[in-house]
């Protein structure tokens, strides 16, 4: 019974989740907001004029970062925290993902 309720409970968890149907998306990113927790930082001292090759480094810093981080919602985040066997499965999907539309 305490089965069913925990099934329950997470559906009614995820509809209500101001996430919801869009448990994972790419975290946004600009050369500013890297420029800003860069001058954030205790001891960095970031020169009043940057120079273009401190620029590209920023600008690269920001297109690697939209590229390999994603922000996710916490339930989803929980769940796979929880059950191993879904998150592998998770990995096997984006894995084989050309695979799979190719079917």
């Amino acid at each position: 019974m305490s089965d069913i309720l925990d099934e329950a409970y997470g559906i009614v968890q995820c509809k209500e989740c101001p996430w919801y149907k869009t448990c994972l998306i790419p975290m946004k990113f600009t050369t500013e907001d890297i420029r800003r927790q860069m001058e954030a930082t205790p001891g960095f001292n970031m020169p009043q004029q940057t120079n273009p090759e401190v620029q590209n480094l920023i600008s690269s810093m920001a297109y690697s970062a939209q590229k390999t981080m994603l922000e996710g919602c916490p339930v989803f985040i929980e769940r796979l925290r929880q059950s191993p066997k879904l998150a592998q499965r998770v990995k096997e999907i984006m894995q084989n993902w050309s695979q799979e539309e190719e079917k």
